[in-house]
Protein backbone atom coordinates (compact mmCIF):
# COMPACT_ATOMS: atom_id res chain seq x y z
CA UNK A 1 0.00 0.00 0.00
CA UNK A 2 2.87 2.53 0.88
CA UNK A 3 4.20 2.07 -3.10
CA UNK A 4 0.63 3.39 -4.45
CA UNK A 5 0.42 6.27 -1.52
CA UNK A 6 0.42 9.30 -4.46
CA UNK A 7 2.07 11.81 -1.79
CA UNK A 8 1.52 15.75 -1.51
CA UNK A 9 3.97 17.70 -3.88
CA UNK A 10 5.90 20.40 -2.13
CA UNK A 11 3.49 23.03 -3.11
CA UNK A 12 0.32 20.44 -2.45
CA UNK A 13 2.17 20.09 1.55
CA UNK A 14 2.66 23.94 1.99
CA UNK A 15 -0.83 24.96 0.98
CA UNK A 16 -2.43 21.90 3.08
CA UNK A 17 0.14 22.95 6.20
CA UNK A 18 -1.14 26.87 5.64
CA UNK A 19 -4.83 25.48 5.50
CA UNK A 20 -4.31 24.01 8.61
CA UNK A 21 -2.86 26.86 10.05
CA UNK A 22 -5.06 29.45 8.70
CA UNK A 23 -8.12 27.62 9.93
CA UNK A 24 -6.72 26.75 13.55
CA UNK A 25 -5.70 30.11 14.33
CA UNK A 26 -9.08 31.53 12.44
CA UNK A 27 -10.99 29.94 14.84
CA UNK A 28 -9.05 30.41 18.08
CA UNK A 29 -9.58 34.25 17.10
CA UNK A 30 -12.77 34.33 15.79
CA UNK A 31 -13.64 32.43 19.56
CA UNK A 32 -11.61 34.96 21.57
CA UNK A 33 -13.32 37.82 20.08
CA UNK A 34 -16.90 36.74 20.73
CA UNK A 35 -15.62 35.71 24.75
CA UNK A 36 -14.13 38.74 25.09
CA UNK A 37 -16.89 41.54 23.65
CA UNK A 38 -20.25 39.13 23.79
CA UNK A 39 -19.10 36.04 26.55
CA UNK A 40 -20.09 33.64 24.01
CA UNK A 41 -18.03 30.57 22.63
CA UNK A 42 -18.20 30.11 19.16
CA UNK A 43 -19.78 27.09 18.91
CA UNK A 44 -22.45 28.79 21.17
CA UNK A 45 -22.65 31.40 18.86
CA UNK A 46 -23.22 28.92 16.06
CA UNK A 47 -25.90 27.29 18.18
CA UNK A 48 -28.01 30.50 18.72
CA UNK A 49 -27.40 31.20 14.87
CA UNK A 50 -28.85 27.71 13.40
CA UNK A 51 -31.94 28.78 16.19
CA UNK A 52 -31.96 32.10 14.84
CA UNK A 53 -32.26 30.61 11.12
CA UNK A 54 -34.90 28.30 11.76
CA UNK A 55 -38.52 28.36 11.89
CA UNK A 56 -40.05 29.69 14.74
CA UNK A 57 -36.49 29.94 15.88
CA UNK A 58 -37.23 25.84 16.99
CA UNK A 59 -34.75 23.15 15.93
CA UNK A 60 -34.83 19.56 17.10
CA UNK A 61 -31.67 18.28 18.94
CA UNK A 62 -31.08 16.13 17.11
CA UNK A 63 -31.53 17.83 13.66
CA UNK A 64 -29.45 20.76 15.47
CA UNK A 65 -26.74 18.80 16.56
CA UNK A 66 -26.60 17.27 12.82
CA UNK A 67 -26.84 20.92 11.38
CA UNK A 68 -23.61 21.80 13.89
CA UNK A 69 -21.79 18.28 13.86
CA UNK A 70 -21.90 18.02 17.55
CA UNK A 71 -22.65 14.95 19.36
CA UNK A 72 -25.58 14.70 21.15
CA UNK A 73 -22.97 15.33 24.76
CA UNK A 74 -21.41 18.10 23.40
CA UNK A 75 -25.14 19.49 22.02
CA UNK A 76 -26.22 18.80 25.27
CA UNK A 77 -23.97 20.37 27.37
CA UNK A 78 -23.76 23.54 24.83
CA UNK A 79 -27.07 23.89 25.41
CA UNK A 80 -27.65 23.35 28.92
CA UNK A 81 -25.17 25.94 29.67
CA UNK A 82 -27.26 28.45 26.54
CA UNK A 83 -30.27 27.36 29.08
CA UNK A 84 -28.51 28.54 32.13
CA UNK A 85 -27.85 31.95 30.72
CA UNK A 86 -31.33 32.21 29.61
CA UNK A 87 -30.57 31.97 26.20
CA UNK A 88 -32.34 29.03 25.38
CA UNK A 89 -35.02 26.87 26.00
CA UNK A 90 -35.81 22.59 25.92
CA UNK A 91 -38.98 21.49 25.73
CA UNK A 92 -40.37 17.89 25.21
CA UNK A 93 -41.35 17.78 20.90
CA UNK A 94 -45.37 16.88 20.78
CA UNK A 95 -45.13 14.68 17.78
CA UNK A 96 -41.89 12.34 19.35
CA UNK A 97 -41.44 11.76 23.00
CA UNK A 98 -38.63 10.59 23.12
CA UNK A 99 -37.15 13.83 21.34
CA UNK A 100 -36.54 17.50 22.75
CA UNK A 101 -36.84 20.74 20.64
CA UNK A 102 -34.49 23.72 21.04
CA UNK A 103 -35.91 27.17 21.08
CA UNK A 104 -34.01 30.46 21.15
CA UNK A 105 -35.40 32.94 24.00
CA UNK A 106 -36.16 36.54 23.18
CA UNK A 107 -32.88 37.29 25.66
CA UNK A 108 -31.27 34.72 23.09
CA UNK A 109 -32.01 36.83 19.92
CA UNK A 110 -31.14 39.64 21.72
CA UNK A 111 -27.45 38.61 22.94
CA UNK A 112 -26.84 36.97 19.20
CA UNK A 113 -28.02 40.81 17.92
CA UNK A 114 -25.41 42.41 20.02
CA UNK A 115 -22.48 40.08 19.68
CA UNK A 116 -22.81 39.74 16.23
CA UNK A 117 -21.67 43.48 14.38
CA UNK A 118 -18.63 42.19 16.36
CA UNK A 119 -18.18 38.77 15.19
CA UNK A 120 -18.76 40.19 11.30
CA UNK A 121 -16.66 42.94 12.03
CA UNK A 122 -14.21 40.03 13.13
CA UNK A 123 -14.29 37.52 9.99
CA UNK A 124 -14.09 41.04 7.39
CA UNK A 125 -10.84 41.98 9.32
CA UNK A 126 -9.24 38.59 9.64
CA UNK A 127 -10.89 37.39 6.09
CA UNK A 128 -12.83 39.05 3.32
CA UNK A 129 -10.51 42.70 3.97
CA UNK A 130 -7.57 40.37 3.16
CA UNK A 131 -9.00 39.39 -0.34
CA UNK A 132 -9.80 40.61 -3.48
CA UNK A 133 -13.43 39.77 -4.66
CA UNK A 134 -11.75 37.54 -7.48
CA UNK A 135 -9.85 35.57 -3.94
CA UNK A 136 -12.92 35.53 -2.48
CA UNK A 137 -15.10 34.11 -5.20
CA UNK A 138 -11.56 31.32 -5.34
CA UNK A 139 -12.09 30.51 -1.64
CA UNK A 140 -15.72 30.04 -2.18
CA UNK A 141 -15.25 27.68 -5.22
CA UNK A 142 -12.42 26.15 -3.21
CA UNK A 143 -14.20 25.40 -0.37
CA UNK A 144 -17.33 24.37 -2.66
CA UNK A 145 -15.57 21.47 -4.09
CA UNK A 146 -13.81 20.32 -1.07
CA UNK A 147 -16.98 20.46 0.86
CA UNK A 148 -18.82 18.48 -2.34
CA UNK A 149 -16.30 14.88 -1.10
CA UNK A 150 -17.15 15.51 2.52
CA UNK A 151 -20.12 13.97 4.21
CA UNK A 152 -22.23 17.03 5.59
CA UNK A 153 -25.88 18.09 6.25
CA UNK A 154 -27.56 20.36 4.00
CA UNK A 155 -26.10 24.06 5.23
CA UNK A 156 -28.95 26.72 5.33
CA UNK A 157 -27.68 30.09 3.51
CA UNK A 158 -31.23 31.74 3.85
CA UNK A 159 -29.95 33.96 6.31
CA UNK A 160 -26.14 34.26 5.48
CA UNK A 161 -27.81 35.68 2.13
CA UNK A 162 -29.86 37.74 3.28
CA UNK A 163 -27.37 39.17 5.26
CA UNK A 164 -28.30 38.08 9.14
CA UNK A 165 -25.97 36.87 11.32
CA UNK A 166 -23.56 34.13 9.45
CA UNK A 167 -20.52 33.22 10.47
Amino acid sequence: MAGRTKWLTAEEQATWRAYLLATRLLEEDLDRQLQRDSGLAHTHYGVLVALSEAPDRTLRMSDLATLQRFSQSRLTHAVARLEADGYVERRKCPSDRRGQLCTLTPEGMQVLRDAAPGHVAEVRAKVFDRLSPEQVAALRDACERVLDGLDRPPCPTTAAANGKFGC
